[in-house]
């Protein structure tokens, strides 16, 4: 290379050296910061709230047996009005009421007849009661053993006679336990960077979890229990 070209590329070759260097200095600050941009904590977030049912399933079941099937069909029909009648007296409508056709089980058409029973023909009677009444129903349930006086006997005992109560109203609470969760998370999330001698910053990301509604215990299943956890990430800042 000519003497006289030596020293322009010499500048040049410094220029770009320093310019590389200046440039990897740059990047690596970049980096650094984003490098602390990425320090993170999660958390979750619990919000709990207890509310009482606003519907109600009950399934009132009584059975009859007979050795006369013209009999036991007059007699359930009798029997299943005056049913119908003590939930109208009760302050229940017709709307809320279904009366299914009975089963009727004839015993001696099984093949096999038990000397031991008594009636050939057993009916199983069912009436569902559909109703948003939820303390009328809790407060009729208590008061069914006057049926008693005209002979029926109501099952309450096996799973399938069992009243139901339902929470339908989870969209009215949802902001109020979604708000809720937000804010146990971030006072979890604050003793964390305090105790890490950082500040909190802002939600990286967050996630819902999914509500659940179950009892709050087995003797009032008409109070129900809502749960919401929510899971939030934030930044850490020094």
């Amino acid at each position: 290379m000519p003497k006289n070209n030596a020293l322009p590329a010499l500048i040049l070759g410094s220029l770009l050296c320093l310019g590389l260097i200046m440039l990897g200095t740059t990047v690596g600050d970049k980096l650094i910061k984003m490098k602390a941009m990425e320090r993170t904590v999660t958390v979750k977030g619990l919000a709990e709230k207890e509310v009482r049912a606003n519907v109600a399933i009950w399934p009132i079941r009584f059975t009859e047996v007979s050795n006369d099937l013209n009999q036991l069909y007059q007699t359930v029909e009798i029997k299943t009005n005056k049913v119908v009648s003590f939930l109208k007296q009760q302050g229940f409508s017709d709307d809320e009421i279904t009366v299914a056709l009975p089963a009727i089980d004839d015993r001696q058409a099984q093949g096999y007849v038990d000397p031991n029973v008594k009636y050939r023909y057993a009916a199983k009677v069912s009436i569902s009661l559909y109703t948003n009444k939820v303390d009328l129903l809790l407060s009729t349930r208590t008061n069914m053993l006057s049926l008693a006086k005209d002979g029926i006997a109501i099952s309450d005992q096996d799973y399938n006679s069992k009243a139901q109560f339902l929470f339908t109203e989870l969209n009215n609470v949802k902001p109020e336990m979604v708000q809720s969760a937000t804010q146990n998370a971030r006072q979890v999330a604050e003793k964390f960077a305090k105790d890490s001698d950082s500040k909190l910053g802002k939600i990286k990301n967050a996630s819902q979890g999914q509500f659940s509604i179950s009892d709050r215990d087995s003797n009032t299943p008409y109070i129900k229990k809502i749960r919401i956890v929510s899971t939030l990430t934030y930044y850490l800042n020094d």
